[in-house]
């Protein structure tokens, strides 16, 4: 296969743990199909409905293809045509002006519209690096998770995917996988066939929920207490490793007085379900293995979800289920891969200055900031790329309160003209992956996969990386790093520790990890244990053991909010990407609160009724559907909707809140409380 035949091996952009090997089949210079390579074992020749429309995507009607200025009142989506000379000579002006007063007024903001470590942030590090600009806390969807799994395993590290299709039990932890990791969700069915147990444990019966053998749907941000009750279970009843406790952790004793404090009856007024679902989820935990934990993201978007991600982690090292390579637990493999990040980033380029850091999270209440001495310089410049904040931020009437801003200059890098691009003062056109060079990791494999670029960029569409080059070129960067092709940045981002020759002929290669990479200890931690103990979170004055923290809003107790709500993404979008392919907004019809039916009847919201959900925070309106998806007490706002795209343009983001995590600085998106009430029409 060669660049010039008509099917091209690329990589998945987006943000999933599948990281999915690509074939596009090219006609005429269009992409005009996109398969799943079945000869990569963990995409086995199957895409989700999402990105085997990305041909869709990349040819869209409304597809961005030439450089915009404003024309109109920031917000209005007013625009005219510019030449790239013209966009990029004002843009290099305005940011060197405001540079040369105080670099730190100038903000990137970016996250994972694509996953690539060359449009996402190599070249834009290096730029961002050299100006001297804010740095960005990109934190907007695992950091809590990730910090949690750090602090207690070491690092984003765990057992191979593929070996859960030997576990007997299977703990499916925060996660639809069937929407979110479509190969996971494969590998559970095959253990399943050979006689294992599926158990779900979501507030939402989701799609994976309901085709588990159990569900336990508990409240919103309740996970460290379900933890720390089959803790006291495994104590009480000695299932227990002891062997593996005394060799290869840290902390025991005092996780042990911490868990006996929570016997099942306690945890289970906490968490909202049977006791008896706990004794029995303990008693099967601890009498079967392998028993293994898909663990992911959507239990951490809560007050306490540091604590919870870090209570699961320590299970089992509890039971010794490292031991076997079916054992363990999984939430991210990205600390698994040797990528060369400095050399990819260049923080040398910072010549020893420290800027502050901004967290993206709270990016409504900041930009709203005046300069002061605890915070620096007002934010005079903001640089958008792979992120739709207006649409993805928390508390999004302040984030849009600061995007309006007229002294605010904003420069956006899209594919469309979405919410944040309304904002902007310049939209470039950016190339999308079947136009560009691109090296990908992955966070439920480990497996590096190259993007070749399928086609040439449509209409004036140029790469992240080249418009960086073009800006820095203006700025006057001359170091050597800023003329370094894509190519070459693919070649650098592993050196010598990846067959880059291997990436040229199959597209992807692996990197090696142990069948049960902590059988024997071995954690990256550092007292090379799993720890139950931290001494890092103790010397910055944290809870060095696991606990329960409550919800900063937890349903029922606010007399005007009652409700809980969780906001997982819609089954069809992913994130704000999507929403605008007509095929698959055709599929979610329009914004969806899901509702139970004791919440539904006293309000008097029947199935399809527009309804108000509203907070101290906004408010924002969808159609009601009254469904056994949705626990008493907790209500389902399926997101992430562009704004302009919802009924009554806003979506769910108006009523969550710029609140932080306990560990991670991260949002606390599911920590939220809401009321609901019927509008007065129905549609």
């Amino acid at each position: 296969m060669t660049e010039a035949s008509p099917v091209v091996r690329g990589a998945c952009p987006h943000d999933c743990p599948d990281t999915c090997a690509l074939l596009t089949t090219v006609e005429n210079g269009r992409a005009v199909r996109v398969q799943g390579n079945p000869a990569h074992r963990h995409t086995d020749g199957v895409l989700c409905t999402k990105v085997s429309r990305y041909a869709e995507r990349t040819h869209h009607p409304d597809r961005l293809l030439q450089p915009l200025r404003r024309a109109g009142p920031k917000g209005s989506g007013r625009f005219e045509p510019v030449s790239w000379d013209e966009a990029l000579d004002d843009i290099a002006a305005r940011l060197k002006a405001i540079a040369a007063r105080d670099p730190q007024a100038i903000l990137p903001y970016s996250y994972a519209g694509t996953m690539g470590l060359v449009q996402g942030e190599g070249m834009a590090a290096r730029f961002f690096h050299r100006l001297g600009a804010s740095f960005l806390d990109r934190t907007i969807c695992a950091s809590a998770g990730s910090e949690g799994l750090t602090q207690t395993l070491g690092g984003k590290v765990g057992m191979k995917v593929e070996h859960f299709a030997e576990a007997k039990l299977i703990l499916i932890w925060g996660s639809n996988s069937i929407a979110s990791n479509l190969h996971f969700w494969k590998l559970a069915q095959q253990a399943k066939r050979e006689g294992a147990r599926l158990v779900c444990i979501d507030p939402r019966r989701s799609e994976t929920a309901e085709k588990c053998h159990e569900h336990l749907a508990i409240r919103p941000g309740t996970d460290a207490a379900l933890a720390l009750a089959l803790m006291h279970e495994l104590i009480a009843h000695d299932w227990l490793d002891h062997d593996y406790i005394e060799r290869h952790t840290l902390g025991w004793e005092g996780l042990r007085e911490r868990a006996l404090q929570w016997p099942p009856a306690r945890a289970a007024e906490v968490c909202g379900i049977p006791e008896q679902q706990i004794v029995d989820l303990a008693r099967a935990y601890g009498t079967t293995k392998p028993a293994a934990i898909r663990l992911n993201y959507g239990m951490q978007r809560v007050r306490g979800g540091g604590n919870a991600a870090r209570a699961v982690a320590c299970l089992p090292a509890l039971v010794g289920a490292w031991r076997h390579r079916a054992g363990g637990l999984l939430l991210s493999s990205s600390g698994q891969f040797p990528v060369r990040k400095a050399e990819m980033q260049r923080p040398d380029l910072l010549a020893g200055r420290a800027p502050r850091t901004i967290n993206m999270t709270t990016i409504g209440d900041d930009l709203l900031r005046e300069a002061s001495p605890d915070f620096g310089p007002k934010v005079e410049a903001l640089v958008v790329y792979n992120s739709n904040p207006v649409a993805i931020a928390p508390d999004s009437s302040q984030v849009v309160k600061g995007f309006a801003r007229e002294d605010l200059f904003t420069v956006v890098l899209e594919h469309f003209q979405t919410d944040t691009a309304d904002y902007a003062d310049y939209v470039l056109p950016a190339t999308t992956q079947h136009e560009h060079w691109d090296i990908h990791t992955a966070y439920g494999h480990t497996d590096v996969l190259l993007n070749r670029p399928a086609i040439a960029p449509q209409g004036q569409a140029r790469s992240n990386t080249d418009i960086f080059r073009a800006l820095a070129a203006r700025l006057g960067f001359d170091e050597p790093c800023f003329a370094e092709d894509d190519l070459t940045l693919c070649r650098t981002a592993f050196g010598d520790d990846i067959d880059f020759q291997q990436l040229l002929d199959v597209g992807w290669a692996t990197v090696p990890v142990p069948e049960a990479p902590f059988a024997e200890g071995g954690f990256p931690t550092p007292s090379g244990r799993c720890e139950f103990h931290s001494a890092r979170l103790a010397a910055m004055g944290l809870d060095p053991l696991p606990d329960h923290l409550p919800n900063a809003e937890p349903g029922g107790t606010h007399p005007d909010f009652p409700l809980a709500m969780i906001s997982p993404p819609a089954r069809n979008f992913l994130n704000s990407s999507f929403v605008n392919v007509t095929s698959l907004r055709d599929i979610e019809g329009q914004p969806r609160l899901e509702i139970h039916a004791d919440d539904a009847a006293p309000r008097g919201i029947a199935t399809g009724q527009m309804v108000r959900v509203f907070n101290q925070r906004g408010e924002y309106r969808c159609v009601a559907e009254v469904s056994s998806r949705a626990r008493p007490g907790v209500v389902n706002g399926l997101g992430i909707w562009w704004r302009k795209l919802g009924p009554f343009g806003t979506n769910v983001n108006e009523v969550t809140s710029q609140r932080l995590t306990d560990l991670g600085r991260a949002p606390t998106f599911y920590d939220c409380h809401v009321q609901v009430a019927p509008l007065e029409a129905r549609h």
